[in-house]
């Protein structure tokens, strides 16, 4: 795993940018400790930072080039199916110099072109820059698994793993205010946008080449998983026999390093899943787990280690305190790369920092929840699609729900909490009700904290995001692969774990699974007694029974109790001070101060979340814009 960076200019300036490009390499230094290198010619410079995971030989060093110096590769990511393509080469006589999969893929490139990366099985983002035709090939995995982030105009085509790399070039820091208003909803910022205007995310599943003179245009290398182009005909059980096979497969390819491995196991059924197949191919499978010592409603690592004895693994469970989520606060939010308000980034950077020192490659469980039905919303739009008489009575309970008292923080008051979000989603159509269950704030409070907001632009990117929503089941998950899973998940799991110098392989997120996935009907994955069904079912005589009918639980922080203790007095008189947040002429005062109030009430609702995502927000602007 590792970091890439360069520049392609369009006028042979590229040395102009050497300094540029240095300290973008020096700002990526955490996802590549092994190595780096940068190669520059009048066109173009390119930066390299190597974890190295196969092949740990210095001669797999990047930038790689062929061996004719024609072709150079900078890389990010792994595939999976690597063996098997250097076979077939070696077979049509191209010889190799090393055992890495970066070489593979180069000489792929050079004998196919871009014909190769439909397949390509693992995840990526690299570039290939062609010294006798001035070219450059870019392209990104099909789930976004790996980050890349780019600008470009008619004279540059600026490119990194992290927006810190791209902060290093001479690009515009103005803040894209649609983009904020988005984040102030979701916690998140959707791509293709950035919180930046001159910033984009590379599209996934696309590869574009840029030549010197021609505008950038990006294609598609693989077609989309939804709708399925073939819809499977297979009955349940031939389909669960199936998709535990492809499991078994995928889990067993992205078991291959040079370097120790393990796997997450949280003691939910998907990371659950992972490592039980993962330890029947690894004896002494190491697996890693954190818990709260004082907070039992948020800590699941029972269930870990009742998983760990089942299967016999070395588990090594981190239990926390409230000091070490305090210690861990400013590490977390100097590790965000743009506004990232998913709370759960704070145990996941415990949880791979401590996983780092015992292992350089873990196993993740990530992709689950989307593409088999995992979430608390997913089981609510199912019963409002199969309960007729469910919406005219949940209406009537609304008034009892708006009186009680809402908090993730008690189960009483997370039931309020979920009570109201969920009659007042019955009252929408699908598209705003899947808007409504994905959002901390709804558009009203966005725009409320806001001097300047634009709805008009914030709806019809909504609408973008929101397009393929239908009355059928498998519509609202693949909106959850391309929305949820692409700017949330995968985002917090990569820069987390490459904070801490830790490759994280995703086996759900395997392309041939998620496809057969897609082809499957609805009940093979949800009912009205359960949700990842195939996944449950199919690894049930692996897993302990508490495991398999255990309720989602959710990789969640005790925020509100420590923003009302440890962290109040830097809330009211650091990050949201009323005088910092007036001088700053970005939030409205009144109604940051109202927010505020709702915090540290008896009813604070979803505001601990919020208030979370407005600290992100102000220390990354500090940062990198206000201070840089």
């Amino acid at each position: 795993m590792c970091g890439i960076t360069g520049i392609f200019t369009h006028n042979k300036t590229s040395g102009n940018y050497s300094e540029a490009v240095k300290n973008a390499v020096a700002c990526l230094h955490h996802r590549g400790p092994d190595s780096n290198g940068i190669f520059s010619d009048p066109t173009v410079s390119l930066g390299h930072v190597r974890l190295s995971i196969i092949d740990t030989n210095p001669s797999s060093n990047q930038p790689f080039f062929s061996a004719d110096k024609r072709y150079a590769i900078i890389y990010n990511g792994e595939f999976f199916n690597y063996k098997e393509h250097k076979e077939a080469l070696l077979r049509k006589g191209i010889s190799f110099r090393t055992e890495s999969d970066t070489e593979v893929l180069l000489q792929l490139y050079i004998s196919q072109g871009e014909s190769f990366l439909e397949n390509i099985n693992g995840f990526f983002a690299f570039a290939i820059y062609d010294t006798q035709e001035n070219s450059l090939f870019i392209a990104r995995d099909r789930f976004g698994i790996k980050p890349l982030f780019y600008s470009s105009d008619p004279n540059k085509f600026i490119f990194s793993s992290e927006m810190k790399g791209m902060l290093k070039y001479p690009i515009s820091k103005a803040i894209d205010n649609t983009s904020l208003f988005q984040y102030l909803e979701l916690n998140y910022i959707p791509a293709p946008n950035t919180i930046l205007e001159s910033v984009k995310k590379f599209p996934v599943g696309h590869y574009a080449k840029i030549k010197e003179g021609e505008p950038i245009s990006f294609k598609p290398f693989c077609e989309e998983p939804y709708p399925a182009t073939q819809p499977s005909t297979a009955s349940y059980e031939e389909a669960k026999k199936t998709y535990l096979s492809l499991l078994d497969d995928a889990v067993q390819k992205r078991l291959i390093s040079d370097v120790p491995l393990g796997t997450f196991l949280s003691g939910g059924l998907d990371s659950s899943a992972i490592t039980a197949i993962a330890a029947k191919h690894k004896p002494g499978l190491m697996t890693f787990s954190i818990g709260y010592k004082d907070e039992p409603m948020f800590d699941e690592s029972r269930y870990a280690e009742m998983v760990s004895k089942k299967l016999n693994t070395q588990h090594h469970s981190f239990m926390l305190g409230k000091n070490d989520l305090y210690e861990e606060l400013f590490k977390v939010l100097d590790a965000i790369d743009e506004p990232f308000g998913d709370s759960s980034a704070i145990p996941m950077h415990i949880l791979s920092r401590k996983t780092r020192e015992h292992v350089t490659v873990a196993l993740s469980g990530d992709g689950g929840d989307e593409l088999m039905a995992g979430y608390n919303k997913h089981r609510a739009e199912y019963k409002l699609q199969h309960s007729g008489y469910l919406k005219p009575v949940v209406a009537m309970a609304s008034p009892f729900f708006n009186m009680m008292p809402q908090s993730r923080n008690s189960k009483l008051g997370n039931i309020a909490r979920q009570g109201k979000r969920f009659a007042e989603g019955a009252k929408m159509n699908p598209s705003e009700r899947y808007w409504k269950w994905a959002s901390i704030a709804s558009s009203t409070q966005a725009i409320e904290l806001l001097i300047t907001a634009n709805s008009a632009l914030d709806n019809s990117r909504k609408q973008e995001l929101l397009k393929s929503i239908s009355t059928d089941f498998n519509s609202l998950l693949y909106t959850d692969v391309k929305l949820v899973l692409q700017n949330d998940m995968l985002v917090k799991t990569d820069s987390m774990s490459m904070a801490n110098s830790l490759e994280v392989r995703v086996p759900l997120l395997d392309y041939r699974l998620v496809n057969f996935l897609f082809s499957l009907p609805t009940e093979y994955k949800i009912t009205a007694h359960s949700q990842k069904k195939i996944l449950r079912e199919a690894v049930a005589p692996m897993l302990p029974e508490e495991v398999l009918t255990r309720k989602k639980h959710g990789f969640e922080v005790p925020l509100l109790k420590w923003f009302r203790t440890d962290l109040r007095d830097s809330i009211e008189n650091k990050w949201l001070s009323d005088s910092s947040v007036k001088e700053q002429g970005i939030f409205n005062p009144d109604h940051i101060k109202a927010l505020k109030q709702q915090l540290f009430s008896s009813n604070p609702q979803d505001s601990a979340a919020r208030v979370w995502g407005l600290i992100v927000f102000q220390h990354w602007y500090k940062k990198n814009i206000e201070n840089a």
